[in-house]
Formats: structure tokens, C-alpha cells, sequence
């Protein structure tokens, strides 16, 4: 148990992956959205809600790199931080949750 004591900050680590992600597809789907607008009103709406979403790409892009979990301009760096974060989602999956795990496997919903 002594590899996982980080697992709060790995479940942090993810959150934030997960909303960086979220916030990227919020920009591109509004920015989408802007191409489809057909009032000034509604358009004037839309490209502000664009640029709070830009806004907030930034500001959780710039609190994960401060915190060392997102490496955009080092390919390198980010390769490592990826490899770690696979490596500790497999250790996760093997931990010993349920007693019988077959009766786990079983609930989901997936092809023999």
C-alpha cells in the first residue's frame, strides 16, 4: 500500500486533467456555436461565454503547470508524467477491492 500514498494527489491530478479537457471542448464547441449565430445579441452572448471558457483554459493550464502535472512545451517531460499516471492507474486496477472480483467483472456491460 506504501506506492499509493499519493493517490490523493493523483486523484487531484485527474480532476484537473478532466476539467482541462472539458473547458477544451467547451471552447470548441462554443466557438462552433459562434459560427452558427445569426442576431448580434445572441452573438455578442456567445463570444463572451468563448472567451470565460479561453479564461479559464488558461487559468487551469497555468495551475497545472505550476503544479507539474501539464508540460505542454516539453514533450518529454509530459511523456513522463503520462507513463507515470498509466502506470498508476494499473496498479489501481489490480488492487484487491472486492473479494471476488468475477462477480465485478460480470456487472459490466461487455462482450464475452
Amino acid at each position: 500500500m506504501a506506492r499509493f500514498s499519493n493517490l490523493i494527489e493523483f486523484a487531484n491530478q485527474s480532476a484537473a486533467l478532466e476539467f482541462l479537457l472539458t473547458v477544451k471542448s467547451t471552447v470548441r464547441n462554443t466557438a462552433a456555436a459562434l459560427t452558427e449565430c445569426t442576431t448580434p445579441d445572441v452573438r455578442m452572448l456567445v463570444r463572451k461565454q468563448l472567451f470565460q471558457a479561453l479564461d479559464m483554459h488558461e487559468r487551469v493550464s497555468d495551475f497545472m503547470m505550476k503544479k507539474g502535472w501539464f508540460h505542454p512545451y516539453n514533450l518529454g517531460e509530459q511523456f513522463g508524467v503520462d507513463i507515470e499516471s498509466a502506470k498508476m492507474t494499473a496498479n489501481i486496477a489490480r488492487l484487491p477491492l472486492f473479494k471476488d472480483r468475477s462477480k465485478v467483472l460480470e456487472s459490466f456491460d461487455t462482450p464475452n
